[in-house]
């Protein structure tokens, strides 16, 4: 049970210099990797945050983990996540494997219920996008999707289901 509110100045010390070195390294290369790096996150992102995240953490505390070592993990991470992102704008199929797709919920005013419960959305966070638009009926809703970053849109007016923007949308339950 010792050391466990204190060990030494030399620890406390390490930690410090390491933890802001480790995070001004990831700063830079963040930077360097460009904006796609920090925008909305889908799942792909999302794994990579938290790898950065843990990576940090383990830099930081781990005694038997050099900053140069750190420094490689993280390159490494922010690197395989612009390849993969560079690779997905290129190339369809890695695009199908590394992001989901958006997914009607609402077609016409008429709730695709199956598709909501599938994909785990209460009617009431439905409600809120409405609201946040000023919408206070469903029924005034032409299409609400569900996104790949999880953001709900609702587009109150709609001309066609085959309309530009909605190319790449499951719908379910629906005919053109």
């Amino acid at each position: 049970m010792e050391n466990i509110f204190f060990g030494s100045w030399e620890g406390i010390t390490r930690t410090f210099i390491l933890t802001v070195l480790a995070y001004i390294n990831i700063i830079i290369y963040l930077r360097i990797s460009g904006k796609r790096t920090l925008t909305k996150m889908n799942a792909f992102d999302f794994i990579i945050t938290v790898a950065l995240g843990s990576s940090l953490a383990t830099v930081a505390l781990n005694k038997n983990v050099t900053l140069a070592e750190g420094s490689l993990v993280f390159f490494l991470f922010i690197f395989l996540q612009y390849f993969i992102t560079w690779l997905s704008v290129r190339v369809k199929r890695v695009k199908k494997i590394i992001t989901s797709q958006p997914t009607l919920l609402l077609y016409r005013g008429e709730l695709l219920e199956r598709v909501r419960k599938k994909e785990r959305i209460t009617i009431e966070e439905l409600y809120f996008a409405a609201r946040e638009k000023g919408i206070p009926d469903l029924k005034d809703i032409d299409a609400i999707i569900l996104e790949t970053t999880g953001d709900i849109t609702v587009i109150p007016k709609l001309e066609t289901i085959t309309a530009e923007t909605l190319e790449d949308v499951k719908k379910h339950d629906i005919t053109p």
